[in-house]
Formats: structure tokens, C-alpha cells, sequence
């Protein structure tokens, strides 16, 4: 195991940091014009994003101590309050909301105080696992919401 102690995050070293762990990443830049990483995990892609500037830099870049991993699904209709609520109370790490049409899932990864390598892979581990979950999550409540639709339980049973 490394004695390494990570205690900032920056673009670069977060993306090499997922080139590592295996994710695709490339460099993008949100509307507002922020540097950011885009990846993808089961067919859903997300957005790595910068948190909170420390006040000192290295070689004139800027270092942060956390980041968020996001995830943002366009809606098609009405989001049942429920879905939200119902994943929100049954897992711990990310949050799911409805914003202006959109459905995002998202999770903050912190170094404040330093961190070891194994714990940020395993930060990101849980994320790619929740982006899993979310996904047989959102079929499962969703075709249980159906008009018509058979529970999943029963289909199962069937």
C-alpha cells in the first residue's frame, strides 16, 4: 500500500486518476465555461466537476479539496416525487433531485485532510455502483408506475 497522502485534487491528477481505475475520460468545459472531466459508466455518461479552490497553488495550478461526479437524465413527462425520495432514503454517499426537467444523481468526493490513494479509488468504486443501482432503480420504479405494467415481483414470480 502507498504512503502517498492525496490532500488536493486537480483536473489533471483526477484524470489520470480515472485513466487508471480504466473510465475514458476527456477534458470539456460546462456553459459557464469551467473546466471539467467527462466519463462514462454503464452507458450513462457523467461529468467530474471541481469543488472547493484551496488557497494555495502548485506550479501556478489550482488545487481543490473535493469534487462532485455527476450524472444528469433528461425527464420525459412527471418524475414521481416517490422515485426521488424512495432512492434518497435507501442509500447513502449520492443524492438524487429534480431540477428544471432534469433528473440528477451526484456525489461529492472530499480529500479535506488528506487521503490515501485506495480510499479515493474506493470513493470512486461507490460511485460507479450507485450509477448501477440508479439505473435498475429508475426501471424498476418506473415500470412499477406504468399504466398496465406487471410489478417486478410478480414478472419476477412469472
Amino acid at each position: 500500500m502507498s504512503d502517498t497522502i492525496i490532500d488536493a485534487l486537480t483536473l489533471e491528477g483526477l484524470r489520470e486518476f480515472l485513466l487508471q481505475a480504466g473510465y475514458r475520460v476527456e477534458t470539456a468545459t460546462d456553459p459557464t465555461g469551467a473546466a471539467l472531466l467527462r466519463s462514462a459508466t454503464g452507458g450513462l455518461a457523467f461529468d467530474v466537476r471541481l469543488g472547493n479552490r484551496l488557497a494555495d497553488t502548485q506550479d501556478g495550478v489550482a488545487r481543490h479539496a473535493d469534487a462532485t461526479l455527476q450524472v444528469a437524465l433528461m425527464v420525459q413527462g412527471e418524475m414521481p416525487r416517490d422515485v426521488v425520495d424512495g432512492w434518497n432514503a435507501s442509500r447513502r454517499f449520492g443524492r438524487l433531485r429534480l431540477d428544471r426537467g432534469l433528473l440528477i444523481f451526484d456525489m461529492d468526493v472530499s480529500v479535506a485532510g488528506g487521503v490515501t490513494p485506495a480510499h479515493l479509488r474506493a470513493s470512486i468504486e461507490i460511485w460507479d455502483r450507485l450509477v448501477q443501482e440508479l439505473i435498475v432503480h429508475l426501471r424498476t420504479e418506473l415500470a412499477r408506475l406504468a399504466p398496465g405494467a406487471t410489478p417486478p415481483a410478480a414478472a419476477a414470480a412469472a
